[in-house]
């Protein structure tokens, strides 16, 4: 059910971002104790607004990542989502082995009711894999994988698109076309990235969300970010 907030002069609006609400996130640990990853991260991003999140290794940044695209359930706190938001970029876990590559499009396309002959015409013509879209999944390769799904995000013209560390994947050239996809031609799209990579956010990126031992604060000034992300 989509959250509503009152505005003055309108009864109800509807909220058109992604908001993290203090959310905390606990794993349990071999003592039988439990490890606190994430410990009440806030932010929120709306339509054409890029968010980088960025911690050193084990700094909760891929856990965040999954809890926001509900892959995993925050120990306590909400995620409000306002926004139609993709699953991680390139993440294959959803596809059916079994399947071939073709029928896993027209099955995803089927879920969230997009177009099927679209989205197939644009994910073929976007991963160039020809013939191997009729390959069973199980034979693909991790590169094969990551093409199709990283190409099935963006043919379900997702409002938000969540990436964790993979931009782009393939060859140089193939890159470039993820580049340019991902960065001229979804121009409006929200984006929230998982990313060490300090040049990027700089030129990508309104602000950061730096995590540390649990704890998260958004940076709207990215040198002062990339000063404390070095200083970590």
């Amino acid at each position: 059910m989509e959250e509503l907030l009152p505005e003055a002069g309108v009864d109800l609006i509807p909220r058109r971002t992604i908001d993290a609400v203090d959310v905390m996130k606990e794993f349990p640990t071999e003592g039988g104790g439990k490890r606190r990853v994430l410990d009440g991260i806030s932010f929120s991003v709306g339509m054409g607004e890029r968010i980088a999140i960025m911690g050193r290794n084990g700094a909760g940044k891929s856990t965040l990542i999954k809890i926001l695209s509900g892959l995993q359930r925050p120990t306590s706190g909400r995620i409000h989502r306002g926004l139609r938001m993709s699953w991680p970029l390139a993440f294959g876990g959803g596809f059916e082995g079994e399947l071939t590559g073709a029928d896993n499009v027209r099955f995803i396309s089927r879920l969230y009711n997009a177009p099927i002959r679209e989205t197939f015409d644009y994910v073929a013509d976007f991963t160039e894999l020809g013939e191997q879209l009729n390959l069973q999944m199980r034979f693909y390769s991790s590169g094969m994988r990551m093409r199709l799904a990283f190409a099935l995000s963006l043919a379900i013209q997702f409002e938000c698109l969540l990436i964790d560390e993979v931009i782009t994947v393939g060859d140089r050239r193939f890159q470039r076309k993820c580049h340019d996809e991902l960065f001229q031609n979804r121009k409006n799209c929200a984006m929230i990235v998982a990313i060490h990579e300090v040049n990027f956010v700089k030129d990508y990126c309104a602000k950061a969300l730096i995590l540390m031992d649990g704890r998260g604060r958004v940076f709207e000034n990215l040198e002062l970010a990339e000063a404390i992300y070095n200083s970590l």
